[in-house]
C-alpha cells in the first residue's frame, strides 16, 4: 500500500492553492451585481413596473398572446396524447401472453374431455 505523504503534501498544495484564490474573490472592486447601470434598489413592484392607474387595465405585449395560446395548447395536446399512448410495458404484454396461454390450456383440457 502506498504511503500516505505523498497524499497529505498534495492535499497541502491544494488547500493553499484553493485559500488563496479565494480570499482574493470578492471585497476587491466592484461586484457584477452593483455595476453602474443597475439599479440601487428595487422599487417593490414585480418585475420592477410600476401598476396602472386606477380603473386601467394593463396592455398585453406583442409576445404574450402568442405565449399563453401555445403554452395552452401544449398542455392539451400532451394531456390527450399521453393519455391515449397504447399501453407498452413488459408486464401487460405478460399479462396478456399468460391469459393467452390460460385459454389454450381450457382448449386442450376441454377437447381431451370431450373425446
Amino acid at each position: 500500500m502506498p504511503s500516505a505523504k505523498p497524499f497529505s503534501a498534495a492535499a497541502g498544495m491544494l488547500r493553499s492553492r484553493l485559500t488563496s484564490t479565494l480570499r482574493h474573490r470578492g471585497g476587491d472592486g466592484p461586484s457584477r451585481w452593483s455595476t453602474p447601470g443597475h439599479q440601487v434598489r428595487p422599487n417593490g413592484y414585480f418585475l420592477n413596473r410600476t401598476p396602472p392607474p386606477p380603473g386601467q387595465s394593463r396592455k398585453w405585449e406583442d409576445w404574450e398572446l402568442p405565449c399563453y395560446v401555445t403554452s395552452f395548447l401544449t398542455i392539451v395536446i400532451l394531456g390527450v396524447g399521453l393519455n391515449a399512448k397504447p399501453d407498452l410495458t413488459l408486464e401487460t404484454w405478460a399479462h396478456q401472453k399468460a391469459l393467452e396461454r390460460i385459454e389454450a390450456n381450457k382448449q386442450i383440457v376441454s377437447a381431451s374431455d370431450s373425446e
